[in-house]
């Protein structure tokens, strides 16, 4: 079962990784840049100051406390242990990928920590938020940074499902937490004060 996965998370990158042009292979490098979207954070902490007044430095902290939790645990519960060559690293693919940027990155893919992170981000604070349109537009975002990773030839269709999962999942798990302790603890409430 895991060797039939396998071939078919293989055969769906190849497939993916073909479809390229001058044109995207621009488009996707940037995309997967992060410094290309230090736009999309100053709007988020914007609109989430705008939104929800002096709260908003707690849910701020907390999106950085979640993409933290995400990108260490992507890489120390997941690359670290599945150890799972990433396809640009990987001899039985050498000659058939297009890596656009020339650059492979660390040994590991399984999980993407760009896919994680993004999601951990697009979750959180779509949570906080609670507007359809700001939900859709973040989670799109966060789709679209992920599969440029298999697009520039970095990672695994699987290691971008894994990497969405984990974000997903961190962002739920804070998300419920500090709600749970808003509602049941002096120290939340006591900060939320002094701001």
């Amino acid at each position: 079962m895991t060797d039939m996965l396998g071939q078919a998370d293989r055969e769906l990158f190849l497939l993916i990784n073909s479809f390229h042009s001058p044109f995207w292979d621009s488009v996707m490098a940037a995309v997967s840049g992060r410094l290309t979207w230090i736009p999309l954070y100053l709007f988020i902490i914007l609109f989430l100051a705008k939104e929800r007044g002096r709260e908003s430095v707690i849910l701020i902290l907390l999106v950085i406390i979640a993409v933290a939790i995400a990108d260490l645990a992507s890489v120390h519960l997941f690359k670290n242990i599945f150890m799972r060559l990433r396809p640009c690293h990987e001899p039985d693919l050498e000659g058939l990928i297009h890596l656009v940027t020339g650059r492979c990155g660390g040994k590991y893919g399984f999980v993407s920590s760009h896919a994680a992170n993004s999601f951990a981000i697009a979750v959180l604070s779509a949570l906080f938020l609670r507007r359809r349109w700001f939900s859709i537009i973040i989670i799109a975002w966060a789709s679209i940074v992920s599969y440029s990773r298999v697009y520039l030839g970095v990672h695994y269709p699987g290691d971008i499902i894994g990497g969405a999962i984990l974000g997903i999942l961190v962002a739920f798990l804070i998300y419920h937490v500090t709600t749970h302790l808003h509602s049941t603890t002096w120290w939340y409430r006591t900060f939320k004060k002094k701001l």
